[in-house]
């Protein structure tokens, strides 16, 4: 396992695959349509409250490479189209382990049929969309999603009023985006 000086997905091979990244529209017009078979995977851990979309299994991201050939087996037996990966904004966990999932669909189970992709934005964009997207979330609590999003504005704020100047506040996105990636 990762130590506490290394990141948690240290401890696993780094993916050698790219999963594209599927336009929430487009996730949404499935759901809302049931035009394909599509499975969310929420790749959330200790960030997973607030709300979840809808019929979205959770596989934290910290376990899912040991779970990847069952959940492979399971999608393919259970006919799905479309695996889609989330997770706060679908730009550290999310789409590490779509590449997992993609590699191991391609290169394992030698299925080229599978769609692997990884939902634009992850759950908070979801939620920013608005309530036409709200509404396909289970739990959906808009009280969390508000303090959320004016947390991490205020973290922008701080960092980008405490950097030198010209540098627009670059190192407080680091910063958010590193502690999304992290959990």
């Amino acid at each position: 396992m990762a130590t506490t000086d290394q990141p948690w997905h240290a401890a696993f091979p780094a993916p050698t695959m790219t999963a594209e990244v599927m336009p929430q529209r487009r996730a949404m017009m499935i759901l809302s349509m049931k035009i394909a078979s599509m499975l969310i995977i929420d790749v959330r851990r200790t960030d997973y409250e607030g709300g979840a979309i809808r019929g979205s299994l959770n596989i934290p991201a910290q376990g899912f490479w040991w779970n990847r050939g069952m959940l492979y087996e399971l999608c393919y037996k259970a006919d799905i189209e479309w695996v889609v990966f989330t997770c706060g904004s679908s730009s550290g966990r999310g789409p590490r382990c779509a590449a997992w999932f993609l590699e191991h669909v391609r290169n394992v189970a030698g299925d080229d049929d599978m769609g692997v992709m990884v939902l634009e934005g992850g759950v908070k964009g979801w939620v920013k969309a608005g309530p036409q997207y709200t509404r396909f979330m289970d739990g959906y609590r808009a009280e969390h999603w508000k303090e959320l999003f004016a947390e991490e504005e205020e973290s922008k704020t701080v960092a980008a009023d405490s950097a030198p100047s010209g540098t627009g506040g670059g190192e407080a996105s680091k910063q958010v985006e590193a502690r999304d990636s992290a959990h």
